[in-house]
């Protein structure tokens, strides 16, 4: 009879999800344009975590700026701790931008993370830092945030630019002496404090000085903007030179003048 041998497959045992990782991802409002973005972060760097079969994802840290939160970055704050506990390995996050808010808490929080072997890998600039000299990741990084500071600020000024040639910027609305803002936002005649506005320009057409027109408010018990019994001569200053008294407004510096206001919402006549 022949001898049946009974052969047992053993599987291989998977690998030991040894690391324990944490996302770190961070929004600078809760825009809805925002919100999408958290979600694409969140998303992506989980699927960057599960293709590492000896990576395991422990926390997913997020943290969202709004009006109410302002710069507070509790989220990131529970990181360092957790990192400085062992409970966290490598910490994953899209961007240097992402990361910190300027160079100095980015460097900071590195120098923190790499005194107790935790590994940071930036995904967007295919940067980690077990792999990165330290002079030189610290060169990348300013550089990196200084161009993200240039472009943003570049951003600003294109669309400041882009509001005042439009006219939709809130700076044609701002308010000073001698007006109010209307239910609609825009700028209306304060018939109380014009009155005083008239009376500095008759004052200084009669050829009083600015000295001369403080004294002359002071003594009709004129008080200031401030509700100050004294008036500043630099507010009589600025009073003289606004050109929103005679119904324009001046925007950026090309000296040009863009006519906004209607001609009733003269102050000057």
């Amino acid at each position: 009879m022949a001898d049946n041998k009974i052969i047992h497959l053993i599987p291989p045992l998977p690998p030991k999800r040894e690391k324990r990782v944490g996302i770190y991802c961070r929004v600078s409002t809760n825009s809805t344009e925002q919100l999408k973005s958290l979600a694409a972060q969140v998303s992506a760097l989980t699927r960057l975590t599960a293709a590492n079969p000896k990576w395991l994802l422990v926390y997913v840290y997020i943290d969202i700026a709004s009006s109410k939160t302002g710069s507070s970055r509790k989220e990131f704050t529970r990181m360092l701790k957790d990192c400085k506990s062992r409970d966290i390995e490598i910490v994953l996050t899209k961007s240097i931008s992402r990361f910190g808010r300027d160079t100095v808490e980015i460097l900071d929080a590195l120098n923190q993370l790499r005194n107790r072997g935790v590994r940071v890998i930036f995904e967007q600039e295919v940067l980690d830092t077990a792999d990165t000299d330290n002079d030189l990741l610290i060169s990348i990084i300013e550089s990196i945030v200084q161009a993200e500071n240039e472009s943003r600020s570049e951003n600003i000024k294109w669309g400041i630019k882009q509001r005042a040639a439009q006219g939709t910027s809130k700076l044609y609305n701002r308010k000073c002496y001698g007006y109010y803002s209307d239910e609609d936002g825009n700028l209306a005649i304060d018939e109380t404090e014009a009155k005083n506005v008239r009376l500095i320009y008759n004052l200084y057409l009669q050829g009083k000085s600015v000295l001369g027109i403080v004294k002359e408010l002071e003594r009709l018990g004129i008080k200031s903007p401030t509700g100050k019994a004294t008036w500043p001569k630099r507010t009589i200053d600025v009073m003289l030179s606004n050109e929103k008294y005679i119904g324009n407004v001046r925007l950026l510096d090309n000296g040009k003048h863009d006519s906004y206001y209607r001609a009733e919402n003269k102050i000057r006549r």
